[in-house]
């Protein structure tokens, strides 16, 4: 890498992807047979109250993630993987325009990009090469000495805290904060968004919003083929 690149960190969940990899992993999991039908009940009813907006979405995703990790524990990597594999080769473009055009455009400029998620970094690692990603980062779920997975996950303290990840892969490819962008939307990517240059809040959460506009950070807003910022 080039000592004059400049590094930009994506959330991806709802920042680039239109949607969760980690929703339509279980989904793809459970189309699969690898996980049991009624995985749904976990989420159906908080995905409901979501829908008719008498729900948050956070709610709706913490139990899709208590029904992927309670699901996991004894499923071969293989059948992860395969399942990884069907869901970013039908949906890999489904991305919202002004983040596929940002790292386009940031790519050209020569701009080292990092994703950061809490999705598992199986599926992130099929999904974020695609679009041109130079590293991502993930929760890696623990396997067994017969892969098939323990249910834990490996440093989990570490990936949690999103400035945790950005340190570390400042550190681990030489890299520096000056000019440096951040991406992300919700309040979970604060720490990181906190520590670039250039911060930018796209489609925020409430949280998010209130704090970007404490904080004078740019706000940008995409609803069908309308681009704003606010």
């Amino acid at each position: 890498m080039e000592e004059n690149s400049k590094v930009a960190f994506f959330d991806v969940d709802g920042t680039i992807f239109r949607s969760s990899l980690l929703i339509q992993l279980v989904e793809q999991l459970i189309r699969d047979g690898v996980f049991p039908e009624d995985a749904q009940q976990f989420y159906s009813f908080e995905y409901e109250k979501w829908l008719d907006r008498e729900g948050s979405y956070e709610d709706y995703i913490m139990a899709v993630v208590k029904a992927f990790r309670t699901h996991l524990k004894g499923v071969h990597y293989a059948a992860l993987a395969d399942a990884a594999e069907k869901v970013v080769a039908v949906q890999w473009k489904r991305t919202y325009r002004y983040s596929r055009d940002l790292l386009k455009e940031l790519k050209e400029k020569n701009y080292y990009l990092v994703a950061v998620s809490h999705s598992p970094k199986t599926v992130l690692d099929k999904f974020c090469p695609r679009l041109g990603f130079d590293k991502s980062y993930g929760l890696i779920y623990e396997i067994g000495p017969t892969e098939l997975f323990t249910g834990k996950i490996a440093d989990e303290h570490i990936i949690m805290n999103k400035s945790n990840i950005l340190k570390r892969v400042i550190e681990k490819e030489n890299l520096s904060l000056e000019g440096s962008m951040g991406v992300g939307d919700t309040e979970s990517d604060i720490p990181f968004l906190e520590m670039v240059q250039e911060p930018i809040c796209f489609n925020p959460n409430m949280k998010l919003y209130k704090h970007a506009k404490r904080e004078h950070w740019k706000v940008i807003v995409e609803r069908k083929d309308v681009i704003y910022e606010l």
